[in-house]
């Protein structure tokens, strides 16, 4: 399956009701409902019981909704069975321990697609991993299953497992190793190496993006709708990039539609990766 074309993805607790009404107006490229962290552990039916009207407001307002679910496995297969369905695009898997849980869970949304006689693989996957114990396993989980459409670590819960602040210095290094593994499988990279959950200084928070989609991050995740224009505006082409994007593929296929060997464009010469590149930020403009 092809890596979704998204930029930002923003939590919203699925029981709050006011929040859910005005996801959709938010300007994300998906709605995460949630039923992990934001959700209290007498709430969990509860929140359950609310995903599916959620669901249907969210995809009704033109927006891809993800959910995610809990890690406990007495948790995580009732949230499933709740969460499947085909207004849902795809589940986020918190604390991936390795390629086997992925590929375990991959079997309950499997048998659930099935059961509701929904199209095999409609439902995509996004394992983070939260752990100092999973880090190493980030190639393998990349690759655990065709359902995986991103990939990224948990910056608050990693880092508090390790004792860091998270930041720059503390997620630089787990960062380039999403993005090499998410890479390597040809699915998102998720994530950006500023910390996550600090929206009170934007223009901070800005440059943070753009140092992170300089090093190859795909998409982000955000707490707040404030954040959404910033990983918008940096994880996404800017207008003068497609333009120019679209005139040197144009040039391009001129030059080999006339049979040259050489293909010159605004004054530099370019080939195959070149264009590739122009390709691929074509395929990221909304």
């Amino acid at each position: 399956m092809p890596a979704p074309n998204w930029r930002s993805l923003l939590f919203v607790p699925v029981t709050a009701e006011k929040f859910v009404a005005r996801a959709h107006t938010r300007g994300a490229d998906v709605i995460i409902l949630d039923l992990e962290d934001s959700i209290p552990p007498n709430g969990k039916e509860a929140a359950r019981a609310a995903l599916p009207a959620a669901a249907r407001q969210v995809r009704g307002g033109g927006v891809e909704v993800c959910v995610r679910i809990n890690r406990p496995l007495e948790l995580a297969i009732p949230d499933i069975q709740a969460a499947v369905m085909p207004e849902v695009t795809a589940l986020m898997l918190p604390k991936a321990m390795g390629p086997e849980h992925v590929r375990l869970l991959e079997e309950v949304v499997a048998a659930r697609e099935a059961a509701l006689g929904m199209p095999d693989g409609h439902t995509r996957l996004i394992p983070v991993v939260e752990t100092a114990e999973s880090l190493p396993l980030l190639p393998e989980i990349a690759r655990a299953s065709p359902r995986v459409a991103a990939i990224g670590v948990g910056a608050e819960d990693l880092c508090t497992e390790l004792e860091a602040e998270p930041g720059a210095d503390a997620l630089y290094a787990f960062g380039m190793q999403v993005v090499a593994a998410a890479r390597a499988a040809g699915v998102l990279p998720m994530g950006s190496v500023g910390a996550f959950a600090d929206f009170s200084d934007l223009e901070a928070y800005r440059a943070s993006l753009r140092r992170s989609r300089r090093l190859g991050f795909g998409c982000a995740a955000c707490i707040h709708p404030s954040q959404v224009a910033p990983i918008n505006e940096e994880y996404g082409p800017s207008p003068a990039e497609v333009e120019r994007a679209r005139r040197l593929i144009a040039a391009f296929d001129t030059a080999i539609a006339e049979g040259k060997g050489a293909v010159a464009f605004e004054g530099q010469m370019i080939d195959l990766p070149v264009v590739d590149r122009a390709r691929k930020v074509l395929a990221r403009a909304r």
